[in-house]
Parts: C-alpha cells; sequence; structure tokens
C-alpha cells in the first residue's frame, strides 16, 4: 500500500510539474519579455525609464489612462444603478416572461461589447435610423453616438447583467425572513430595501462591480469603433504597437506594464473587499415573487425597457443582415440573402471553420488542464500546487491585447516560433478562458467528500484510477456546463485574437471587427447573427444539461 501511495504521489507531482512548465513558458515567459522590453533600451541595451518618462510627461498619451478610468466608473455606477434594482424586481415581482427576460440579458452579456457599438452606430451614428428620426422631427442636428457618452451606453448595456446575474445569485440565499422581522418592526418599502437587503448583498455588489471595472477597463474593441477622438488606453496599446508607420514596441510594452499593475491592483482590491465583507447565510424561506398591483406595477415597464435596450443590438444586425445592399456597404430597399452569400459561400471563406475550430480546441484543452489544475490545487496541496494557482490567475488578471502582445514577443523567432499559426490562436484562447473553468471545477470539487475517493482506493483503486473513474464523472455535469459557458466566451474573443490573427486564422469576431472598419455593415451583420445564434444555441445546451432555467453567479 506504501508502495501504491508513494507512486501515487510521484505522478501526481510529475504532473503538477508538467503543468506548472506549460503555463510558465505561456505566462512567465512572455510577461517577463514584456517587462523586459519596457525597461531596456533596444539600441544600446541598458536599462531606462525613457518609455515610462515619454507616457507620463506627455498629456496626449496619460490623458488615455485619464479616459480609461473615466469611461471605466461611469459604466460601473450605471451598471450597479440598473442590475441591482433589476435583480431585486426580477425576485420581489411577477414578472410576465420572466424567464425570456433572464435569457435576453444573459444573451446580451454574452455578446462581445464591439457588436453592441457597431448596432448602435446604425441606430444613432450621425447617418444613424434614430438619429434621421431625432434630427426630422426636433429640426437639430444630432452628432451621433460617438465619443465619451456613446462608450459608456454601450459598456453600460452590456455590463449591468454581470451585475443582475451576481445579485440575482446573491439573493438567493436572503431568508426571507428577515424582510418579515423589519417589516412586523415598522420597517417598510425603501427603508427595508436600504437597511436590510442592500447591507446583506454589498460584498457581492462590491465583487460585481469590480469585475464590471475590470472588464471595461481592458476592453478595446468599442472604444475603438466609436471613440474617435476620445482614446482609451487599450486602444493607446493597439495603435502604438500595430501602427502601419512602424509601431514601437518598447513604448507599447511599458504602456502593457502600466495596464497590467493597474488591473492587478484592481484585482486584489476586489480580494480585500470580498474577504473582508462576506456573509455566510442559508435562505431557510427564499424569497417568492409575488403579484403587484396598482401602481407597484410600473415595475414591469422599468425592466421590459431595459431587456429591451439590452438586445437591440441582436436585433439590429440579424435584421440588417437580411437587407437588400451593394456590395455590404450602400443598403438598398428590400431584403435579400446577398450578406450570407457573400460571407457564408465565399470560396476564400474559412473564418466559420476557423472560430469552431479553435473554440473547440481550446476547450478540449481547458476543461482537461482545468480539471487536473483544479483537483491538483483542492487535494494535493503542497508549494507546487500553490505557485500553480497563482500563475493559473494572472490571464484573468491580465487585458487580452497584453496578453496577444506578450504572446508575440514570445514566440515570434525560433526555436518557438509560433506566431501567425493556428497553434499561437488556440493557446491564447486556452489561456484566456482557463481561469474561470478552474475556478468552476474547484467549486466542484469543493463538494465532494474525499471519503469517496478514500473509499475507492481502500478496495484496491489506485489513485489515479479512483480520480479518472470517481471523482472525474462525478464533476462532469458541472464542468460540462461550465464548458460551454467558457465556449461562447471563446468564439467571442477578439482582444488577443485581433493581435495575433493572420489571413488564414482569422476567426468571426475578427472579421466583424474588420468588415465593421470598412464599412461593410451587411458582412459584418451576416457574421454577427451567426455568432449570436452559436451563443443562443449553446446557452439552450447550457441550461438542458446543468438543469438550471437561469445563469446566476
Amino acid at each position: 500500500m506504501e508502495s501504491i501511495n508513494k507512486k501515487g504521489h510521484n505522478i501526481w507531482t510529475t504532473l503538477t510539474l508538467i503543468i506548472l512548465a506549460i503555463f510558465a513558458l505561456f505566462i512567465a515567459y512572455p510577461l517577463i519579455l514584456v517587462l523586459y522590453k519596457s525597461f531596456i533600451d533596444p539600441e544600446s541595451g541598458v536599462l531606462t525609464l525613457s518609455y515610462f518618462t515619454k507616457f507620463f510627461s506627455k498629456r496626449f498619451y496619460w490623458s488615455t489612462l485619464v479616459n480609461s478610468f473615466e469611461v471605466t466608473i461611469c459604466t460601473t455606477l450605471l451598471s450597479v444603478i440598473i442590475g441591482l434594482p433589476m435583480a431585486y424586481i426580477m425576485k420581489k415581482v411577477k414578472i410576465k416572461g420572466s424567464g425570456l427576460l433572464s435569457i435576453l440579458i444573459v444573451i446580451s452579456y454574452l455578446s462581445p461589447p464591439f457588436i453592441g457599438a457597431y448596432a448602435w452606430i446604425q441606430l444613432l451614428g450621425r447617418n444613424g435610423a434614430l438619429t434621421n428620426i431625432i434630427n426630422s422631427i426636433f429640426h437639430v442636428k444630432m452628432n451621433g453616438i460617438y465619443g465619451f457618452s456613446g462608450i459608456v451606453l454601450v459598456f453600460t448595456l452590456q455590463s449591468y447583467p454581470l451585475v443582475y446575474m451576481y445579485i440575482t445569485g446573491a439573493l438567493k440565499n436572503l431568508d426571507n425572513s428577515l424582510n418579515e422581522a423589519a417589516e412586523s418592526l415598522g420597517c417598510t418599502g425603501i427603508n427595508r430595501v436600504i437597511k436590510i437587503i442592500m447591507p446583506l448583498i454589498m460584498p457581492t455588489m462590491f465583487a460585481s462591480s469590480l469585475l464590471v471595472f475590470m472588464r471595461v477597463f481592458a476592453d478595446f474593441g468599442t472604444p475603438m469603433l466609436i471613440g474617435e477622438g476620445f482614446k482609451t488606453i487599450p486602444v493607446l496599446i493597439y495603435t502604438q504597437f500595430m501602427s502601419e508607420v512602424g509601431g514601437d514596441d518598447g513604448f507599447a510594452a511599458a504602456l502593457c506594464v502600466i495596464v497590467i499593475i493597474v488591473t492587478i491592483l484592481l484585482f486584489f482590491l476586489q480580494r480585500f473587499m470580498a474577504n473582508r465583507n462576506t456573509y455566510s447565510m442559508s435562505a431557510l424561506k427564499p424569497m417568492e415573487a409575488k403579484k403587484e398591483k396598482g401602481l407597484k406595477n410600473i415595475a414591469h415597464v422599468f425592466v421590459y425597457f431595459v431587456a429591451f435596450l439590452s438586445i437591440i443590438p441582436q436585433i439590429v444586425v440579424i435584421y440588417t443582415s437580411f437587407l437588400n445592399n451593394n456590395g455590404g456597404q450602400v443598403f438598398t430597399k428590400g431584403f435579400s440573402l446577398k450578406s450570407y452569400k457573400a460571407t457564408l459561400l465565399a470560396k476564400d471563406n474559412s473564418v466559420i471553420r476557423n472560430t469552431y475550430l479553435f473554440g473547440l480546441a481550446a476547450i478540449a484543452i481547458i476543461v482537461i488542464l482545468g480539471v487536473l489544475i483544479s483537483y491538483l490545487t483542492v487535494r494535493k496541496k503542497n508549494f507546487f500546487t500553490h505557485l500553480l494557482d497563482t500563475l493559473t490567475m494572472f490571464p484573468y488578471i491580465i487585458p487580452g491585447s497584453v496578453l496577444g502582445i506578450s504572446f508575440l514577443f514570445g514566440f515570434n523567432r525560433k526555436p518557438l516560433l509560433l506566431s501567425g499559426t493556428a497553434v499561437i490562436m488556440i493557446v491564447a484562447f486556452s489561456i484566456r478562458r482557463m481561469p474561470y473553468t478552474i475556478r468552476s471545477s474547484t467549486a466542484i470539487i469543493g463538494q465532494i467528500s474525499p471519503s469517496v475517493e478514500e473509499a475507492a482506493i481502500s478496495l484496491g483503486a489506485s489513485e489515479m484510477k479512483s480520480f479518472t473513474k470517481v471523482t472525474v464523472p462525478m464533476m462532469l455535469p458541472g464542468v460540462l456546463a461550465g464548458a460551454i459557458m467558457s465556449w461562447i466566451t471563446v468564439i467571442s474573443e477578439l482582444s488577443s485574437s485581433i493581435i495575433l490573427y493572420t489571413t488564414n486564422t482569422k476567426t468571426l469576431t475578427v472579421s466583424i471587427y474588420t468588415e465593421v472598419i470598412r464599412g461593410n455593415y451587411g458582412n459584418a451583420s451576416a457574421y454577427s447573427t451567426i455568432l449570436t445564434l452559436t451563443a443562443v444555441t449553446s446557452l439552450m445546451l447550457f441550461f438542458k444539461i446543468s438543469g438550471k432555467k437561469e445563469v446566476s453567479i
């Protein structure tokens, strides 16, 4: 028995070191190169702070960081202002079609933000449908949705669902007897919400708010499309690195370091707030939705209006994809399938195949490594597994554009020449979305008693056999459900793929972005519709496998 345990221990140690080496190669090594390039002069090879001095000494550069903070702070506040009452109303009031509304809200969250950006351009751009109507009715001349206000609008409608899902999950664990006790003591209406419910869900609200902040701060697609003169720091990083007149690698690396520092500080702030403000509650008497009468039914109007605004981008792109057009740029009267013929039936079109193949390959890697890493960090705790757990969290913190640039720094020459290949795209997708599967798998393993595995070992099974035959099958439903959600985020990835793609490795999101830049809204809408339908189908599959009727975090 001792030799079996020793052998099992050696297997798990070997696995830990192999996985640690993989993550060291694809996370630590590229990020160290970014750090190196930001401090080293390429010509003299000496240590320098010139790149950082350049950034902080010129308003044109450091104002992008200020702009990013302005956008993210406003978006975060508005997301909470919308997401909190939405979650509370949906839990407290019987809303007709609440199940469908929840699905629509989740779809709006899973859709890439830049799709919402170009959909709103078609509605509120300088020549948008709504812009023309407003201008003709009120005899004004709107400049469109571009700039700060447009960016905040798109981000808010795409981010509040995250707050909504988090708070919905928190309200499920809220014991309604506290509400009833407060009401019996004379605390009614809005006072009860402020004094009882708000303090209890405050940790969840902080956690979701910081996640929104980090997500918006790192996004580059939306401000790139509708920012115009209002630049954010992810846009600056992209333009400095990908400049057609010769990008400045060292300066782009310094910008990446600044963004990494900011996001790491935000991450630790999130951890601190979560650890400091946590409550454990069991809902012995959960909140129940009740029918409201009279003026209280105005809640229906608020919920329907917000849900409609959220899903407008998907409605617009689907509608636009069927409009008759001249070459995808100029829409003419009537409907046709020209946009789909130009995309689906194009001879050199491989973007849909690439998206699905890269996505499936990435999900396979994510599931296998995610399950192994979560098992090692929960069941086989030691120095190496703790180091692995820390290292695997970095892609969660680091923006996709920064990861893409670091990959090009690290794998652009032999013997690790991966740039321009499908491999680097698959690895980037896998690394980017791995933390989500690891966290969900860790939670599942925490619910499985170690005594189950011990019983299998006592009956003669090895540790590895106990893991594959007992633990993995018990984890499988939860892991598959998590894998489907990861799949939706993988196929919607833009930030890293826009840096790493070539003509042969284009994906749907890259094609949508490039078509929008060219003004080919018909083709962009057709691609977006395919992406949206894939996400909706995947979401339905998630509900089927998980047995849930909603997505809550």
